[in-house]
């Protein structure tokens, strides 16, 4: 029998730190089937999330092998900053993580080392699991640190106070702006659009960058992705599985019944 090859290289890892634009979808529906759905609709990456939706590692998985024939990038977004945890989504096959709620550099570090096999961090070392392919990839543990994509996110005041000391760490590839939660940590909920969220919005992008590094966001309103895309915003998700759900039962059902009550 010949060996397995080494892991792919991480594609979007290398586009991303190369500057190309990355239009993205958020993948909330917890089932492999709306995932796979998404999957072959084109997008450069889709984001799994663990945070608000309510997925386990065993739906994880599931989504992961749904997109094994996609070109889209599975990212994924775990509840917390969790080496543990980091782990074990690590050993399931993610490759790109999205961590919330990144407020210091001493956070940032943390998320850098769980996703890296010592000596270079922290994460467990398991001689088989599926990211290995069971065992069967035999440079797999000296490689896999290379493959490792990290995005952090910045959604409270603490985390843009420390925005130069969080980009700067290496091995973050990039900052996820939260502008949802931003609205609410500078007092204007459900606003992002707010002037005053938008300047801090313009100050993370304009920090970050000085750093070398990539700028991500979410936005399911078109006028504002292409706003943030001009304001060089790299990495944008421009929608999820379950607006589109949403916006397409309504808007199909206004089409034949166009009185009828809204709930």
């Amino acid at each position: 029998m010949s060996a397995i090859a080494s892991p792919i290289p991480n594609r979007f890892r290398q586009r991303l730190r190369a500057g190309e634009r990355l239009i993205g979808c958020w993948a909330s529906l917890s089932h492999a089937i709306s995932t796979e759905v998404l999957g072959t609709a084109g997008f450069d990456w889709l984001l799994i999330d663990g945070e608000h939706s309510p997925n386990d590692l065993q739906t994880f998985i599931a989504q992961l092998m749904a997109l094994k024939d996609s070109a889209s990038a599975a990212v994924c977004r775990p509840e917390s900053l969790n080496p543990v945890l980091m782990k074990r989504l690590l050993d399931i096959g993610f490759y790109n993580f999205l961590i919330p709620f990144i407020e210091t550099r001493e956070q940032a570090e943390l998320a850098v080392a769980s996703t890296r096999y010592p000596p270079a961090g922290i994460r467990g070392v398991s001689v088989a699991q599926r990211s290995n392919r069971y065992g069967t990839v035999p440079d797999y543990l000296q490689t896999i640190n290379d493959h490792i994509c990290l995005m952090l996110q910045i959604e409270s005041r603490a985390g843009v106070d420390a925005v130069d000391a969080i980009a700067s760490v290496d091995g973050v590839d990039a900052v996820f702006i939260g502008p949802s939660d931003l609205s609410a940590a500078y007092g204007h909920l459900g606003n992002p659009g707010h002037p005053e969220v938008q300047q801090v919005i313009r100050h993370i992008v304009e920090r970050v960058r000085a750093h070398g590094k990539a700028v991500s966001i979410l936005t399911p309103v078109r006028a504002d992705a292409q706003r943030y895309l001009e304001m060089g915003i790299q990495v944008v998700a421009v929608g999820s599985d379950l607006g589109l759900l949403r916006d397409a039962a309504r808007g199909l059902r206004e089409a034949f019944a166009p009185d009828a009550p809204r709930t």
